[in-house]
């Protein structure tokens, strides 16, 4: 009878993101403790950290008719902004970055969810999750389900990474097939991979 190995994964504790952010630069810059102060929180929490989201936007906007498509993104769908409040439309929908700039190891891979007090508010935030060996600044999405304009406050928290280690390392990681999404340094819009480099 054949047997199957396995495989397990575990959540880490602020023990182990304080060690790896410091150690490896996992996390940069990396705050050890919440910092709070008035602010929408961020930094190091019990098992995950508070991201921050910087004070560049692209707000959608429908003023040039475009259509939303995947596969031939217009850039003409988003109007960009810069402050320190973002006013995300009723209804809308905004791209934004981290303030963090992270480096995943191979045998790690993150989930990031919202933060409740914007939850709480209608303001859903949607990122994927960064792959073993990915790095780069983070590309926020900040959906406004509301009838209302909703604010979004730079340099402050905007949502948490999880972080899940497995027992063993990847056969394939993300920098090894040259992921298209790979040391993103701005808001980086849809691209869609080339056959021939999608490794």
């Amino acid at each position: 009878m054949k047997s199957y190995r396995v495989n397990l994964m575990s959540i880490k504790s602020d023990i182990w993101i304080e060690r790896m952010a410091i150690e490896h630069g996992m996390i940069k810059p990396f705050e050890l403790k919440q910092v709070r102060d008035g602010k929408i929180s961020y930094g190091l929490s019990s098992f995950g950290y508070d991201i921050r989201v910087s004070h560049e936007y692209k707000i959608f906007t429908n003023i040039n008719n475009s259509i939303v498509d995947p596969k031939n993104f217009d850039a003409n769908s988003f109007v960009d902004f810069t402050g320190d409040v973002c006013i995300v439309p009723p209804n809308s929908f905004a791209l934004a970055r981290s303030i963090e700039y992270f480096r995943i190891p191979r045998d790690v891979l993150t989930i990031c969810v919202g933060k409740s007090t914007y939850a709480r508010c209608g303001i859903i935030v949607n990122v994927t999750p960064f792959e073993p060996e990915w790095e780069g600044y983070v590309t926020l999405e900040i959906s406004n389900t509301t009838p209302l304009p909703a604010k979004i406050y730079s340099n402050e928290g905007l949502c948490q990474v999880l972080f899940f280690q497995s027992d063993e390392d990847c056969r394939i990681s993300y920098k090894d097939k040259s992921g298209k999404y790979q040391n993103q340094s701005g808001i980086t819009l849809p691209k869609l991979e080339d056959s021939l480099n999608c490794g």
